[in-house]
């Protein structure tokens, strides 16, 4: 359970940056409450940002992210996981394909396909057992897509909304598994594969960028 604990380049949770960030947390002692307490801070601290992506080892960094007032589904993760191993919770990162419905027509554009290499999401060691949850949507997100926040309890899994009012939204196709760090080899292998495109020019817009 150590490696799921432990602090490291990215998720460096020792930086005085992430000991702020977390520091309204520190007086409680229920696991559960802080964990809780812990998602719902990084979900709605960080408006969703999946337009500007940098994808180095050097750019996710916990430390840095915390600075930032947008963020993509793998920041908010390991933002999330730095904070959780601070106070002593097991974490640990999961990574899948997803097809996103929530009506993402412009990023499609970029992408230039449907899937989502690479989505990120977390898992928690609550009560003895794994408990996974997403913090990537934020509440004004979730307006603006006309869904519901996607809640956590730390007791059930909670990844994105299948269906709201019979429409599909997130459409999980494929799970790479999990890990105690970024795999950033194969994020980056995963990621030219789906999008070769953007690994061969340069994208550094306002309204896209892509670094790696």
């Amino acid at each position: 359970m150590e490696i799921f604990l432990k602090s490291s380049e990215n998720v460096n949770f020792e930086h005085a940056n992430m000991q702020q960030y977390i520091e309204d947390f520190k007086g409680l002692s229920d696991k559960k409450e802080l964990a809780i307490k812990l998602y719902e801070k990084v979900r709605d601290g960080f408006l969703y940002d999946p337009y500007h992506l940098d994808i180095s080892s050097k750019a996710l960094v916990a430390s840095e992210i915390v600075l930032k007032k947008r963020a993509w589904c793998v920041e908010k993760s390991l933002v999330l996981i730095a904070c959780l191993r601070a106070v002593e919770i097991p974490a640990k990162f999961g990574f899948a394909i997803v097809v996103n419905h929530l009506g993402i027509e412009k990023l499609e554009t970029y992408l230039q396909r449907k899937e989502i290499v690479f989505h990120g999401f977390v898992s928690v060691f609550l009560d003895n057992r794994w408990v996974i949850c997403t913090p990537a949507f934020d509440q004004k997100v979730c307006r603006f897509a006309g869904v519901e926040p996607l809640k956590w309890n730390g007791e059930n899994d909670s990844l994105f909304q299948e269906f709201t009012k019979d429409k599909k939204h997130m459409e999980y196709v494929k799970y790479y598994g999990f890990f105690d760090e970024i795999p950033f080899e194969l994020m980056h292998a995963e990621m030219k594969k789906y999008y070769p495109h953007l690994f061969e020019g340069n994208w550094n817009s306002k309204e896209f960028s892509f670094n790696f």
